[in-house]
């Protein structure tokens, strides 16, 4: 048969797959998030009936869901609330920083790839995955709850942060020149800084270039201008999901009001491509060696961003509730995480790294989608308002 007709032939499949999967979650009452990523897994390297055609198509694709699930988060918020969020959320970062980066650091270090590793398996185990998240808020119907914007907060710091962390790594793994990888963090710094000032005080400049109440024409323009900044973004080593998102920030009005409806539905497809393709590109059987120290690092450090995400809401005066929703929903890694551990097997580290690191992201996204419904749970609220009489009984007396 013609190439371009198994292509054809694939990628339907595939797409009418994530179709009856997505149905089967929604019946379930679930994220379809898990059962996309196991569906991947079946029908990738190593799988029961491996894709082999279109690789190049879902790649790309699987990067504009990313690209599109930013714009569409930073769609929702203005430039001024993006600095309020971020001005009241360093602490958090920082701390955000230290408590998760550490226990992917001493597992490199006690497994003995040494420190280099470790700055690599700290950048893994640290940054949460922007992609999952915006799709988890997305499914819960959250993305105007009070806790969000700590949540973007905390998403944003780490997604700024890699403008720094990359740069840094790839000259540590490299053996690059102190001098050339300071250039590289200087030149990333700038292109965030030029794309953030562009947002803040041209904002309605960007809304006007984009603007029409053609649906067609709003549609091209404003995907247009996302992925050029997103490409910009990531030639200078900065995340291309930082430049959609500050795209997103910057568009506001009914350019942002009208582009929300007319981007949902491509939003929805590529989102869906993105967890497809992660789980099409892992192969189970690399998977099996590292289950264990995976399965460990994964609840050590959902652990520690539950504690993150409930510390920074209760800063910003959330209510409990509220605190519980911002820990679990920034329990999952993903794109990042793979990101730097390709770097770091690419640069000769060890390839158990990868592995490592493929199971763990999988378990976080696998586990923290369906984690996250906890705290809507009857019995969840119903013991969080006793853990609160008790608190106010306590004081009081």
């Amino acid at each position: 048969m013609d190439h371009g007709a198994l292509v054809l032939i694939e990628i339907g499949a595939l797409i009418l797959g994530i179709g009856l999967l997505s149905r089967l979650a929604s019946r379930l009452g679930i994220s379809p998030i898990p059962l996309i990523l196991v569906g991947g897994l079946a029908f990738g390297e190593g799988g029961l009936l491996p894709f082999t055609q279109g690789e190049e198509f879902i790649e790309i694709g699987a990067e504009i869901g990313v690209i599109l699930l930013l714009l569409m988060l930073g769609l929702e918020y203005t430039a001024q609330e993006l600095v309020g969020n971020l001005k009241t959320s360093k602490a958090a970062g920082l701390f955000d920083m230290v408590l998760n980066a550490l226990p992917g650091a001493l597992l490199a270090l006690v497994l003995g790839w040494g420190p280099v590793a470790a700055v690599a398996m700290g950048g893994i185990t640290w940054v949460s995955s922007s992609g999952v998240i915006a799709k988890m808020l997305q499914d819960l119907g959250r993305l105007t709850n009070r806790e969000t914007p700590v949540v973007l907060s905390i998403l944003v710091i780490e997604d700024l942060a890699m403008a720094f962390y990359l740069p840094v790594l790839t000259a540590l793994l490299i053996g690059v020149e102190l001098g050339a990888g300071t250039l590289s963090v200087i030149i990333a710094l700038g292109v965030v800084t030029l794309i953030l000032w562009v947002a803040l005080r041209h904002g309605r400049f960007v809304s006007r270039l984009v603007w029409s109440s053609d649906a067609d024409v709003l549609l091209l323009s404003v995907l247009g201008l996302t992925l050029l900044v997103a490409g910009l973004a990531a030639g200078a080593n900065v995340s291309s999901a930082v430049g959609a998102f500050l795209v997103g920030i910057a568009i506001s009005g009914p350019a942002a009001t009208h582009a929300q409806r007319v981007l949902t539905p491509l939003r929805d497809l590529f989102a869906a491509v993105f967890f497809l393709f992660f789980g099409l590109s892992t192969d189970p059987h690399d998977l099996v060696p590292m289950l264990v120290p995976a399965l460990v690092l994964a609840i050590v450090t959902m652990g520690t961003k539950l504690l993150t995400g409930y510390l920074a809401a209760r800063r910003a005066g959330i209510a409990e509730a509220g605190r519980w929703r911002a820990g679990f929903a920034l329990m999952p890694r993903g794109e990042f995480s793979i990101v730097i551990a390709g770097l770091a097997v690419a640069a000769g580290i060890d390839r158990s790294l990868a592995a490592l690191a493929t199971a763990y992201v999988l378990i976080t996204m696998i586990a923290g989608p369906l984690l996250a419904r906890i705290p809507d749970s009857r019995r969840f609220m119903a013991a969080t308002k006793r853990v609160q009489a008790n608190r106010r009984a306590r004081q009081a007396a």
